[in-house]
């Protein structure tokens, strides 16, 4: 699609032939790692993704198992991921955790060993064990740590699998979704799913293997302990598996709030889409702060939703409390048994505790809570890829001659119901259609592309836009009942009717988009399509009008002379190498319908369905367009012209007329123009005559023999020899360099409470201070034990062995003193623990109650700062980039970034608490504990000058795909009728894979700095154990078993913590890329110092004077409009005509300040630079070019600030002869409008956005086009109710039909930019050089009479009137 695009080479990826070694350790990383170093690296600095994480590979897997699940009663993704990936994964699974949980038992067991070597008096253990002991506690920390990071590699690599295959899948099912169905809000999900849901999975594989585990070491560590202290170890057990039936409630509980975050989301992504799509026209009426209500409305409810789920994980987190309390209550229950304390016996359960707080209290609840996150998105991408679309991939036809890949696969429609074929006649259908191959005979649309006799047949066809039941319960406005139609070969058929009677409708039935309820469609040859609605993706012209066909010059060429676009691309800085804007937001109308239209005619066919491509262009270029292209370029070909530009139908030889969807009548135009009952028809001009300019440009064009130019030059390359491929200009911002420190601050600063955040840290610490002392009392309390126990034994004669058991025996002597002491430090050690707990409660609940604050605040502002930026921002930025910031972004900042900042946050603090506990116990290891902490800082600077710019190119290669899948929704039916499916599907996994390399890369950095941050902890862990045998100290059993418990502990805490102050720098880039966006400049101007407030009632009389007025798109573009000086008096009623291009739609611009104004624009004498946006906008009416409706209900989309009457609407639609039809929808005013308005014809678009300007009701009133989609007769009446309506207003129109305008006060004329004619259209029709003159010349004669007419007429009344 994008064939003239600078295509990046990226190296070929080291991973692929990186020895066991070299990928175990990640050594292959290294020269990344090292370019990092040397500044941000660039897309060209990444490698090629591996062959294995393909994406189109991976969707073809998933395709096939995909195909064998809708068999399936129930399908599931589930099922397909085991079946692709169970074999390998859960072996491996469970090999790894079986590794692990045996080193976890063992450790425990040789600490207690080691800790009772240092018990004073013992003689059971030799200095050779004590050194073996030692030995299997380093071993126990590093052969976990050696198995882990490979294992969750590979883990993450089927994750990522995973999300390529189903978002292959999701994009595939959104080029296949049918017309048939309510696909309303269809692209908010799909953005969803790729940008949140799909990433699920990575996490929950990782924790997979933890739902079996952690209950196969709870049994097995609960025996030891059990083997350990006896009974008691069940108390503390029990106490600690207690909480697994909460905690499992607490996973459901966030199943259930994921689900509703989930279609929030959903619900907002949706509303942004359409609000980015709309930014226009809704910046033009002033409805920024109703729009943002409704945002702000749906955000909060999914904030609600986030609440609970981050609540559950704040309860979650506090279950680390658990543990110490498991452990108090052991311990007091053995020690009330009448049994004695040991450091041995204390450190082993300790340390058994802890383990099973980390298998059943943290990982395993964690474990059901992610696992059921990725159930509730694997439903949801059920339930997408199973909505309504139009057929089986694998039920493409099969045709005699080579076949394209996906080509015509949608002309096969399966029903339900057996189609009675008719019978009369049915020789000649046999005879028409050469033999196809098809479904079953309940296929009610067939095509052969390779017919010998080309032509479009349809019998007592019946369609509707629903499908099924709905049909009965909905608007049947736009069906087509009871269709028979035959259009033979080389015919120009036109196809005219009034507003919805069904024009676009039966298109659609051609294409394929629209099932047939009854009846047959024979479609014999070829088809290409232009819709009614110009599609212009983001990429150059050239792009745009070959599209996905094969590049020939000479017809390229011709095909731009006969759509008029080559003074145009003279025009433009690159030419048709120029690179237009999403939606072709750079170009006028105009341009993008003859984009639009030279992309259909490019296509070589033998059946043009051409949907209403005259009404955005001005007469002069219609005419030229419909000789030149439909009756020339496209001679010998079937046309079938959709139009309510009645004077080009003299030259048609079939015409077919339409009413509320029923054929009224059919045949040649001369006949039907002779019969009284088709009076509209008389108004059609001869328009058979045309220059000798017109003859000689038809004639060159038809010069070249048409199979000689269109053999020649055929290729993929859209580039010829010496033209540089196209750099993206508007190339999204990359940050450069660590997260700046503004970053974090203004993070904090949108909490808006500083007293709140020092509060909550202060509780971090508090917490930490509390639970260091909690470990502490209870190391000073064992050796307070032995001690007792050893003063009773050397009161002893009668044993010499000491044991635990003597200890215990001497219990019986001791008196009531020490009794008391006991009792003293249970209470104390109890009261410590409570308040700890309350403590650690609090703060977490506080804390994730301040973060969801924050993010509150930081999407409003994202949402202000885009909506109260320039219309520059919005055409120069894909849409994508900004639902990135509004989707995955957000996403993060929603529910990622808490996690991580409260881990950073208690690392910090827990580090210090850990170096304080082991300095006290042995402050020799402070020099160790130093030099690996500044090891670690030396790794992770290596890791984050890295990965920091991984993940940054990783975000911004995110935002593509959604601009992709954005744009194939806008241009759905136009992708399918040139089939294009198959190649916008490979540019899809072409951004797949871009994103892929980056993500790849991104999960190797991370993987190899968190294995190097473990190997270093495990040395510093060594080097805590072998100390405390080589230094010649005498050390307390106790702080032995202190100090290594607690480095034990902090080989997790330091490589997680380190992980997580990267992880933390990486997603704080979502934070900085959504404060880009909200700290775009405002549309508000730099004189604006102080704005001025209008009066009451302003402005009262509506004249408007342009002075000196220049404008421009940007301040660094060239001038759009030059120099404008005139006057439109109070209630005049000013016509703009000029050629597409000329400025006429830049005049409405600057009136709206949506550009960069120079000089004065006064209204009633006010400076309009010096009025705030909101004042100017909302007393200025507008029904703009592109009709734009909104989801929600028609009374929604009438009246958003909830302002008007109900009578008041209904009589707006009665004005713009809409009201009998909303009367017979289901709601009527609450009728319910899909994405854009899709449930209405463009045509009824624009009389709605009409009906909104009579309600505004203000002074000054601007028509765009606005009945360029409209028949004549009821361009008729709006024109009259506009008259009657908007007499006491002033009244600018823009107009490509000029009769439109003749009866305007003053016309203006503009050209290149200036204004170079206004007066009267009579005076300036006598002016034989004029410019008016020559555009009505340039209609043809009998047309430029009758305008002469029109425009004397009014005139003399406007004289008479005057007199």
């Amino acid at each position: 699609m994008n064939r003239t695009r600078k295509k990046i080479t990226r190296p070929q990826n080291p991973y692929s032939t990186a020895n066991f070694f070299s990928r175990w350790s990640f050594w292959w990383m290294n020269a990344l790692f090292r370019r990092g170093l040397k500044g941000p690296l660039q897309d060209e600095d990444l490698y090629q993704h591996c062959n294995d994480l393909d994406s189109e590979r991976c969707t073809d897997t998933f395709s096939k198992l995909w195909d064998e699940e809708r068999k399936r009663d129930k399908p599931s993704v589930l099922r397909m991921i085991m079946a692709a990936h169970g074999k390998t994964f859960i072996p491996l699974g469970i090999l790894y955790s079986m590794c692990e949980s045996l080193s976890k038992c063992l450790q425990p067991l040789f600490l207690g060993g080691f800790v009772g070597y240092f018990v004073s008096g013992q003689q059971t253990i030799s200095e050779q064990d004590v050194y073996l002991l030692a030995l299997g506690i380093v071993l126990c920390s590093a052969v976990p740590v050696l198995t882990f990071h490979p294992f969750i590699f590979y883990i993450f690599q089927v994750g990522t699998k995973i999300r390529l295959a189903l978002s292959g899948l999701i994009y595939r099912k959104c080029l296949r979704m049918s017309r048939n169905t309510n696909n309303d809000g269809l692209r908010g999900r799909a953005i969803n799913l790729l940008s949140n849901d799909l990433g699920r999975f990575d996490i929950a594989l990782g924790f997979l293997h933890d739902i079996w585990k952690g209950p196969t070491e709870s049994l097995i560590i609960g025996y030891l302990m059990f083997q350990e202290i006896g009974i008691s170890a069940v108390i503390g057990v029990t106490f600690m598996l207690s909480f697994i039936p909460l905690q499992a409630w607490a996973a459901k509980k966030a199943a259930y709030y994921r689900q509703k975050t989930a279609e929030r989301t959903d619900l907002r992504v949706k509303l942004m889409n359409e609000i980015i799509q709309g930014i226009q026209v809704i910046k033009m009426y002033a409805w920024e702060k109703s729009f943002a209500k409704v945002i702000a409305n749906v955000r909060m409810k999914e904030v609600k939703a986030i609440r609970g789920t981050s609540f559950i994980y704040a309860a979650l987190a506090c279950t680390s409390m658990i543990s110490p309390l498991s452990i108090f209550l052991a311990l007091v229950s053995y020690i009330y048994l009448g049994d004695a304390l040991t450091a041995k016996r204390v450190y082993t359960v300790s340390s058994y505790f802890s383990m099973l707080n980390d298998s059943m209290v943290h990982f395993w609840p964690l474990s059901i809570t992610f696992i059921a996150e990725a159930c509730v998105s694997a439903k949801r991408c059920v339930q997408f890829l199973l909505d309504g679309e139009q057929e089986p991939m694998d039920d493409k036809k099969k045709k005699g001659t080579k076949n394209k890949h996906l080509k015509n696969k949608r002309n096969q429609r399966k029903d339900i119901n057996s189609i009675k074929r008719p019978k009369e006649n049915s020789s000649d259908i046999n005879f028409l259609v050469e033999p196809v191959f098809t479904s079953p005979a309940s296929v009610r649309r067939q095509q052969n592309i390779n017919a010998s006799n080309k032509s479009v047949i349809l019998r007592n066809v019946t369609a509707t836009w629903e499908s099924g039941s709905e049909v009965a319960n909905s608007q049947r406005a736009m069906a087509i009942n009871d269709f028979n139609i035959t259009i033979k070969d080389k015919t120009l058929a036109a196809v005219v009717g009034s507003v919805g009677a069904g024009k676009s409708t039966l298109l659609n039935v051609l294409l394929g988009e629209i099932n047939a309820d009854s009846g047959e469609v024979l479609v014999n040859g070829k088809i290409s399509y232009c819709s009614q609605e110009a599609w212009v993706f983001e990429g150059t012209i050239r792009d745009n009008v070959v599209f996905v066909e094969e590049f020939n010059d000479r017809r390229y060429r011709r095909v731009l002379r006969a759509c008029d676009l080559e003074r145009d691309l003279e025009l433009l800085p690159r030419g048709d190498l120029t690179v237009v804007g999403e939606r072709g937001v750079s170009l006028s109308g105009g341009q993008k319908a003859r984009i639009n239209l030279a992309r259909a005619i490019y296509r070589k066919a033998d059946i043009y369905l051409l949907d209403d491509p005259l009404s955005a262009v001005d007469s002069q270029v219609g005419r030229h367009i419909f000789q030149s292209c439909i009756n020339n370029f496209l001679a010998g070909k079937i046309r079938i012209l959709v139009t309510h530009q009645l004077q080009y139908l003299n030259n048609v030889e079939h015409l077919i007329l339409i009413a509320a969807g029923s054929v009224i009548a059919q045949g040649n135009y001369q006949e039907l123009q002779k019969s009284n009952q088709f009076k509209f028809l008389a108004q059609t001009i001869d328009e058979s005559g045309f220059d000798k300019v017109v003859k000689d440009e038809l004639s060159s064009l038809s010069q070249m023999s048409r199979s000689d130019s269109e053999r020649s030059l055929e290729h993929n390359h859209l580039l010829h020899p010496g033209e540089k491929s196209v750099e993206d200009l508007n190339k999204e911002s990359q940050a450069v360099g660590a997260v700046k420190l503004d970053v974090y601050l203004s993070y904090f600063h949108a909490l808006e409470n500083v007293f709140v955040l020092f509060l909550i840290v202060a509780l971090f610490i508090c917490a930490r201070v509390m639970l260091t002392g909690v470990d502490y009392f209870l190391s000073r309390w064992v050796i307070w034990e032995e001690n007792v126990g050893t003063a009773v034994t050397n009161t002893s004669t009668n044993f010499t062995n000491y044991d635990a058991q003597n200890i215990t025996e001497s219990y019986n002597s001791y008196d009531g003193e020490v009794a008391t002491e006991r009792q003293k430090r249970i209470v104390i050690y109890s009261s410590l623990l409570g308040s700890t707990l309350i403590v650690y409660l609090v703060r977490t609940f506080g804390f994730f109650s301040m973060c969801l604050r924050i993010s509150l605040k930081l999407h409003d502002r994202l949402f202000r700062g885009i909506t109260s930026t320039s219309m520059f921002f919005f055409n120069t930025t894909s849409s994508g980039r900004i639902l990135n910031r509004f989707s995955k972004d957000i996403r993060t900042v929603d529910a990622d970034l808490p996690h991580t900042l409260i881990d950073c946050l208690s690392f910090f603090i827990d580090v210090t608490g850990v170096l304080i506990t082991v300095a006290i116990a042995n402050y020799w290891l402070l020099i160790p504990a130093i030099v690996i902490v500044l090891c670690l800082m030396v790794v992770r600077y290596l890791y984050v000058c890295t990965s920091r710019s991984v993940k940054r190119l990783e975000s911004i290669s995110r935002s593509p795909v959604y601009s992709l899948t954005n744009q194939t929704f806008q241009g759905l039916t136009t992708i399918r009728a040139l089939e294009a499916e198959k190649v916008l599907e490979n540019e899809f996994h072409g951004y797949q894979n871009s994103n892929t390399s980056a993500w790849f890369l991104f999960l190797s950095s991370n993987r190899a700095f968190a294995l190097w941050t473990d190997v270093i902890s495990v040395i510093y862990i060594g080097l805590v154990t072998i100390s405390f045998l080589v230094l010649p100290t005498n050390f307390n059993s106790g702080d032995v078993g202190l100090a290594i418990l607690q480095s034990t502990t902090m080989i997790g805490m330091c490589q997680w913590g380190m992980r997580q102050t990267a992880d933390l720098e990486n997603q704080m880039t979502s934070v900085e890329r959504i404060l880009e966006y909200t700290e775009q400049p405002p549309e508000t101007s730099s004189k604006t110092i102080k704005t001025l407030k209008p009066e009451m009632g302003w402005p009262n009389e509506g004249r408007i004077d342009f002075l000196n007025f220049n404008l421009k798109y940007n301040p660094d573009d060239i001038y759009i409009l030059k120099d404008l000086n005139f006057t439109i008096e109070p209630n005049e009623k000013i016509g703009i005509v000029g050629r597409t291009g000329a400025g006429k739609s830049s005049i409405i611009q600057s009136l709206f300040r949506l550009a960069h104004n120079e000089g004065m624009i006064l209204i009633d004498g006010v400076d309009i630079e010096m009025l705030d946006l909101y004042d100017l906008r909302s007393k200025i009416s507008i029904i703009p070019q592109d009709p734009v409706l909104f989801s929600g209900t028609l009374r929604y989309n009438l009246d958003p600030l909830d302002e008007r009457q109900d009578e008041d609407m209904w009589k707006a639609l009665e004005d713009v002869e809409l009201r009998s039809y909303v009367s017979t929808l289901i709601g009527g005013l609450d009728c319910r409008i899909y994405d854009g308005g899709a449930n209405f014809s463009v045509g009824q678009r624009q009389l709605v956005c009409l009906a909104r300007a009579i309600l505004r009701k203000n002074k000054i009133l601007i028509l765009d086009e606005a009945t360029a989609n409209v028949d004549p007769e009821t361009d008729k009446l709006i024109q009259r109710s506009i008259r009657s309506k908007f007499a006491e207003c002033t009244v600018l129109t823009i107009a490509h039909r000029l009769h439109t305008v003749m009866d305007s006060d003053r016309v203006l004329v503009m050209d290149a930019g200036k204004a170079v004619e206004l007066d009267h259209p009579f005076e300036l029709l006598q002016r034989s050089n004029g410019f008016l003159y020559q555009l009505v010349d340039q209609t043809g004669i009998t047309t430029a009479t009758a305008l002469l007419k029109d425009a004397e007429k009014n005139y003399k009344k406007k004289s008479t009137s005057i007199a």
